[in-house]
């Protein structure tokens, strides 16, 4: 049997964020009407306002065609902005409505409180050491 302190990084990283998307996905998301990656865009553009689709698509790991979707929905739902021309490009900055301002704060709680779930058989201290560790790494 192969000790998991053995496995490679990449490994117990996918491991856990599989955990927690599930755990996020149907204990929280699902009643905000929000799909994992909607929800991914939104945190992304809190961080970063005015992201294009191809940054955001290459923030999140996914197709332009992909996050094009995604923030062709979230658009649809009143939940993000972009302008219909640019002075100069073609890349339209996407931005959060106050709608999804206010949805992220209510979630936030949620998303913590899963995240506590998934690693519940680490102490309080363990839980900010591996914060601290991953934002080092990240």
């Amino acid at each position: 049997m192969v000790d998991l302190e053995d496995e490679p990084l990449g490994y117990l990283l996918y491991r856990v964020a599989t955990a927690l998307r599930a755990e996020v996905a149907t204990s929280v998301l699902a009643s905000f009407d929000l799909a994992f990656p909607e929800y991914l865009c939104l945190r992304l553009l809190s961080r970063s306002p005015g992201r294009s689709n191809a940054q955001l698509a290459r923030d999140s790991g996914v197709s332009p065609q992909a996050m094009n979707k995604v923030i062709r929905e979230l658009q649809d739902r009143g939940l993000i902005t972009r302008p219909a021309t640019v002075p100069s490009g073609r890349s339209l900055p996407a931005t959060l409505t106050r709608e999804a301002t206010a949805i992220l704060e209510r979630i936030d709680p949620e998303i913590l409180e899963a995240e506590r779930h998934v690693l519940a058989d680490l102490s309080d201290r363990e839980r900010r050491e591996l914060r601290r560790l991953l934002a080092a790494v990240g």
